[in-house]
């Protein structure tokens, strides 16, 4: 095993890909944008790609994006 220079640390990546319940609410997701602007003036839901329904409320810049949007919406735009 080899030593580690003065002032320096090993970080141990613990996170994982495997999501259970309720770990929608941890992500932003993808929805149309006409839908997330009504849903934001008035107060309703919407559905994202992913099938999440839900009525927006908080910053989605705070979270990372919803894995299975993102492959939803990666198959929609190849190329993009």
């Amino acid at each position: 095993m080899s030593e580690l220079a003065p002032g320096s640390q090993t970080v141990v990546d613990e996170r994982t890909e495997l999501f259970e319940d309720g770990d929608q609410d941890r992500f932003s997701h993808y929805v149309p944008k006409d839908k997330l602007t009504a849903a934001l003036v008035n107060g309703t839901p919407v559905v994202a790609l992913c099938g999440k329904v839900w009525v927006p409320s908080k910053n989605p810049e705070k979270y990372p994006v919803c894995p299975e949007c993102k492959e939803i919406w990666q198959s929609l735009n190849p190329g993009e």
